[in-house]
């Protein structure tokens, strides 16, 4: 999370393998092993199908046609699904998701943070930026990097429930007021 040109998803294709312009420094490690970009890649269609329908909640519309945007077939929401859908066929450990709420009220919002909840309670690890999320949005990751302008990490970590690591690291700096009852943590 963080501010636009923070780096969240210069950050995010560099994690998933897709810079390919700029310096890129260091090495990525998973689990504290050195990332296999092979591990990432190839795609393969296998019988669970069907469990990936359930899991983004598409088996009332899994016959349905894509259709033209704001004319016929499948809402934005449904569209933001049907993306993660295609990116689980290829069973990924991780998935990458750059602002997948960007666009939507909050009903639809909710209703696509919910799949990717449901994702995520596979064992699938879920790498997402997020800009200017709700508190219900917000408090359904388990951590957090939280990032300036330029890239620079103001909090690594969890967030606790409630959010109540991310308060409690902010409340601690000198000069930082606590947190209103109802107010968003993320902002």
């Amino acid at each position: 999370m963080g501010v636009s040109g923070a780096g969240k998803t210069t950050l995010m294709d560099v994690l998933a393998g897709r810079k390919t312009s700029g310096t890129i420094e260091g090495d990525i490690r998973i689990g504290g092993f050195p990332k296999v970009q092979e591990t990432f890649l190839g795609f393969r269609v296998t019988e669970f199908v069907k469990e990936v329908l359930e899991i983004i909640e598409f088996d009332e519309i899994k016959d349905c046609l894509v259709g033209m945007l704001g004319v016929s077939g499948l809402s934005t929401e449904q569209r933001k699904r049907l993306t993660i859908d295609l990116e689980l066929v290829a069973n990924p450990s991780i998935i990458f998701m750059d602002e997948p709420t960007t666009g939507l009220d909050a009903r639809a919002a909710a209703i696509v943070m919910r799949a990717v909840k449901n994702v995520a309670e596979t064992g699938r690890t879920i790498v997402c930026t997020i800009h200017q999320p709700s508190i219900d949005i917000f408090e359904a990751f388990g951590e957090l990097i939280l990032l300036k302008a330029g890239g620079q990490v103001i909090y690594s970590g969890p967030l606790g429930q409630h959010s109540s690591s991310v308060i409690e690291y902010f409340e601690a700096i000198s000069g930082v007021q606590k947190i209103r009852n109802n107010y968003n943590p993320a902002t």
